[in-house]
């Protein structure tokens, strides 16, 4: 998979965000000193500003089982491209395909998917279901998921040791 090929908001688009802005503030600018020059660069801001966006707006949607295929070869991309996808699903109502694509995301040692899938599955079957996945997280570093084991946490609320 090569740069750009994942899903989500590309390079484009954050910097065709940016530029359509800027070059309003370098346009105003260059009226309000009468420098021509900054004129003429905020033309080109915007129309690359718009190119960008435009752009991004035309690229193929990222193919599930390539980025599959990649997260398991250990493509970090690719790992990241799946979660985003299914974050995108759970967002769309998607919740099985969200699970899905989270647990391809699990399987290659992504972290944050295993934080997600456990909101997913404490969302459908409560705490003690998504415990598992929460210290999943928590053993792989997930800050957040970490403060639910600790003394008064929501999986250790009465301070005793979570192991007993």
């Amino acid at each position: 998979m090569g740069p750009g090929a994942g899903p989500g908001i590309g390079p484009g688009l954050g910097l065709g965000y940016f530029l359509l802005p800027a070059g309003g503030a370098l346009s105003l600018t260059g009226v309000v000193t009468g420098n021509a020059t900054l004129i003429s660069l905020s033309w080109i801001m915007w129309v690359l500003g718009i190119l960008l966006i435009l752009g991004n707006r035309y690229r193929r949607p990222a193919d599930p089982r390539a980025l599959a295929a990649a997260a398991a070869a250990g493509d970090a991309r690719a790992v990241r491209g799946l979660r985003t996808l299914a974050l995108t699903a759970r967002a769309e109502g998607r919740p099985d395909t969200a699970e899905r694509l989270l647990r391809q995301a699990v399987k290659a040692g992504d972290v944050e998917s295993m934080w997600e899938l456990g909101r997913l599955v404490e969302q459908r079957e409560g705490l003690a279901a998504a415990e598992p996945w929460f210290r999943m997280a928590a053993e792989g570093g997930h800050a957040v998921a970490k403060r639910l084991f600790r003394p008064g946490g929501a999986l250790h609320p009465d301070g005793a040791d979570p192991a007993s």
